[in-house]
C-alpha cells in the first residue's frame, strides 16, 4: 500500500502542473470583449476552497472599472473593492449533497485601475466555506457562476486533493463551465490531532478516577 501512495504523489504533482498549464493557456488567450473568469475548487474533509481569478478584457474592461469604481474617481478604494467582491459571491452557488454553503471572502486582490484597462489586470477572490461533517462514502458538490453573464468566459476545475481522504471521481460541467458538478469520495474518519488525543485520554481518564475519589472520600469519613 505505502508503495502505491509513493507512486501517486508524482501523479498528483503532473496532473496539479498540466492543469495550470491549461488554465494559464485560457487567461493568456482569452477574447478582447469577454470578462474571463476562472475557478478552482478544492474540497477538504471539513471545508470547501475556492480561487476566483476574474480578467476582463479590453473592450470590456471600462464597464467592469465602472462597475466597482462607483465614486468614479479612477481609484478603488478598500470599500469598493469588499462591495464587488460581495456582489460576486452572492452570484455563486455552493452546494455539497443539495446543501447551501456559507462563503466567507478570505482574502482579495485588486489590480490598479490601469492594469485592468489595458486587459492585464486580474481581481482575485478566495472564498472559504465549511461542510457539514461528511461521513465516508460519495457525496456531490455543486458551483455555478452566475456573475456578469452578459460577457463573461467561464472556466472551472476542481483541483487534485490535499488531504488522502478525498478523492476525486467525477468533473461534469455544462457548455460554457458556468457550472461544475464535482463526485467526490471521503474515506474513512479523521485521525485526531495529538491536541483532540490528549484531550479524550485525560477525559477518559477522570470518567474512571472521579468516582473513585469520591469512593475514597466516603470510606475516610465513614
Amino acid at each position: 500500500m505505502a508503495q502505491n501512495s509513493r507512486a501517486s504523489k508524482p501523479a498528483a504533482v503532473l496532473i496539479g502542473a498540466a492543469m495550470s498549464v491549461v488554465l494559464s493557456a485560457g487567461v493568456s488567450a482569452h477574447r478582447l470583449d469577454e470578462y474571463l473568469q476562472t475557478a478552482r475548487i478544492a474540497i477538504q474533509p471539513d471545508r470547501v476552497h475556492v480561487e476566483l481569478d476574474l480578467t476582463p478584457g479590453v473592450a470590456v474592461a471600462d464597464r467592469v472599472v465602472q462597475r466597482i469604481d462607483t465614486d468614479g474617481d479612477g481609484a478603488l478604494s478598500i470599500e469598493e473593492q469588499q462591495t464587488y467582491a460581495r456582489q460576486v459571491l452572492r452570484s455563486i452557488a455552493l452546494r455539497v449533497d443539495g446543501t447551501p454553503l456559507q462563503m466567507t471572502l478570505a482574502a482579495s486582490h485588486f489590480p490598479d485601475v490601469d492594469a485592468v484597462r489595458r486587459g492585464e489586470g486580474m481581481i482575485r477572490l478566495v472564498v472559504d466555506s465549511v461542510v457539514p461533517l461528511l461521513t465516508g462514502g460519495r457525496h456531490q458538490l455543486f458551483f455555478r457562476n452566475a456573475n456578469d453573464g452578459d460577457s463573461a468566459a467561464y472556466l472551472a476545475n476542481a483541483l487534485m486533493p490535499e488531504n488522502d481522504r478525498i478523492s476525486i471521481s467525477r468533473q461534469v460541467r455544462d457548455a460554457m463551465q458556468r457550472e461544475l458538478t464535482i463526485d467526490f469520495d471521503v474515506r474513512g474518519a479523521q485521525a485526531l490531532s495529538a491536541g483532540e488525543s490528549v484531550f479524550f485520554t485525560l477525559a477518559g481518564a477522570a470518567v474512571v478516577l472521579v468516582p473513585m475519589a469520591r469512593r475514597a472520600r466516603t470510606m475516610r469519613r465513614r
